[in-house]
């Protein structure tokens, strides 16, 4: 959040999108629980700590919870979802802002079984009237509806026993490859006495099924070698159901699928430009979750270091960018369950995590979904490997260890390696990678900073980029400072001008360094805040 953005806010009205609450000294963490379960429940918003509810507002600063990551962590803990804490000042007040996203449609939020929301000053359960018009939003499931004119041979016999094979081997289950075409349907929900699904029809129908009753379910490849307007080189219309032609699709991609390669010592490794695994993801999320009540088509656009899916309908309600790897509203939930039985969805809400966890696994982009408006979802997948050396160092942790890691552990990392600091809401997952030997922790208080650890840099031979990292040791620092304080003579320097001396050191670990100077009897310090200038002792 900016300054502007927090000014803003300051100036608003406070309402569905905005709670305000002093917290000078303490804030209670079930109350605050409370209220962002109850913001939740109106849409998201943001409470301010440290500014007073009544307008005009005043910052008064804010003492509570001192260390944002870990309630976050506990909030997280106690609700299932995620909220984000931003250490914010205004002045040289500390201001807390909980960022807190909007619930899921039909997804109330609750705490230990009540479901909160806003009265006023107060908060209050939520009344039953308000929880069923809840409940009842959750938009209709097209896949589920009957097809009228449909018939069952409208369904391809071969994709009928490709679905039964791999249902049967999903489920350890013998007795499934023994049931007729008719009963494996029947028993997938798939069709009932009143006819075929659409979820049928998506997923086994034959071309001139699709054609007659369904013409824009169909999937648009084209391959494009540059960007220069005009035909494609390659394209294809895939109109059928999604099991008799999502291998042919693969295939289509992979043909012009480079492979990147590195050198790792005597040894030569590579890694293809698309990913196998996330290809496949990004496509059946694409199928999965487009809606069908719009007349566009799916479009796959392949270029030769990144894909571009383009699907009809925005996100579902209550899924943004922000919140795509926490949150899971399914807008055709038969169809879903259809490609859960028969192992094309290995486990559900986890095709998001498995592009983020491969991206990172492979030192490429993050998915990136800029472009995504209300009637339809942009998804771009690039296929660079920007830090080869941050691949190695992946490699280097070894399968067992990284198999247990989950997709924020690797986020965590990702931002580590990129020269950021590690984000509030990852902060939770450090102490387990810093007992693995893997991240380090610089300082202590407000101040810590994190990165990869010395014997991974060590590993990949990249001691110099670890130094560069972990900035100047203690002395080296302090010596920096003086050096400073005596070229500046009398006239001092402020706070401000010193952290231009040591820009690596937050100003919590600078001050640190200055309080023991001065308990040295090396330096001294003249003035409060803004008028305060630090100087050297002559010797």
């Amino acid at each position: 959040m900016t300054t502007a953005e927090l000014q803003q806010l300051l100036n608003a009205p406070e309402g569905t999108r905005l709670e305000c609450k002093e917290a000078r000294a303490r804030f209670d963490f079930d109350e605050l629980v409370r209220y962002c379960v109850a913001l939740a429940n109106e849409g998201g918003g943001t409470i301010l700590l440290g500014v007073t509810d009544t307008r005009p507002r005043t910052v008064v600063g804010c003492q509570a919870f001192p260390e944002p990551g870990r309630t976050e962590a506990g909030i997280f803990e106690r609700l299932g979802h995620r909220v984000s804490f931003e250490e914010l000042t205004h002045g040289s007040q500390r201001v807390l802002a909980v960022n807190v996203p909007p619930r899921a449609a039909g997804a109330p939020w609750s705490d230990r079984g009540t479901y909160w929301m806003r009265a006023g000053d107060a908060l209050q359960p939520m009344s039953d009237d308000t929880l069923r018009a809840i409940h009842d939003e959750t938009a209709r499931d097209v896949s589920a509806d009957i097809c009228r004119g449909a018939v069952l041979s409208d369904l391809a016999p071969a994709s009928i026993v490709e679905f039964r094979r791999r249902w049967a081997a999903r489920s350890s289950n013998e007795r499934i490859a023994t049931w007729s075409d008719e009963e494996v349907l029947r028993n997938a929900e798939l069709i009932s006495l009143g006819g075929v699904s659409f979820a049928a029809l998506l997923l086994l129908g034959t071309p001139s099924a699709l054609a007659r009753v369904l013409p824009q379910a169909e999937i648009v490849f084209e391959y494009r070698s540059s960007e220069a307007a005009g035909p494609a080189q390659d394209r294809v219309e895939f109109r059928e159901g999604f099991l008799g032609y999502h291998d042919r699709l693969w295939d289509r991609i992979n043909q012009r699928n480079e492979r990147q390669s590195y050198q790792d010592g005597f040894f030569r490794a590579e890694v293809p430009t698309f990913d196998e695994q996330s290809i496949r993801e990004a496509i059946l999320n694409a199928f999965c979750h487009r809606d069908y009540r719009l007349g566009a088509s799916v479009f796959v656009r392949q270029f030769p270091r990144r894909l571009e899916l383009v699907s009809p309908g925005g996100f579902p309600a209550g899924i943004t960018p922000d919140n795509v790897l926490d949150q899971q509203n399914p807008r055709n939930r038969r169809l879903a369950e259809a490609c859960a039985r028969c192992g094309l969805i290995e486990r559900a809400g986890q095709g998001m995590n498995v592009m983020f966890e491969q991206a990172i696994k492979q030192s490429k982009p993050l998915p990136d979904f800029r472009g995504t408006a209300l009637h339809e979802v942009r998804l771009t997948l690039r296929g660079d490997v920007s830090n080869p050396a941050f691949l190695r160092f992946i490699e280097r942790i070894g399968v067992e260890t990284l198999s247990s890691f989950d997709t924020r552990d690797l986020l965590l990392l990702d931002s580590l390696q990129r020269g950021e600091s590690a984000p509030e809401s990852l902060r939770d997952r450090v102490p387990r990678l810093v007992d693995l030997g893997i991240v380090e922790r610089i300082g202590g208080g407000r101040g810590t900073r994190y990165l990869l650890s010395r014997r991974y840099y060590s590993a990949i031979g990249e001691r110099g980029t670890y130094t560069r990292r972990r900035g100047l040791d203690r002395g080296a620092n302090k010596e920096l400072l003086m050096k400073h304080l005596i070229d500046v003579g009398a006239d001092g320097s402020p706070l401000s001008e010193l952290q231009q001396v040591l820009p690596n050191l937050s100003k919590g670990q600078l001050r640190h360094l200055l309080v023991v100077l001065r308990d040295e009897g090396r330096a001294r310090v003249h003035g409060v805040r803004r008028w305060a200038r630090w100087r050297a002792v002559e010797a």
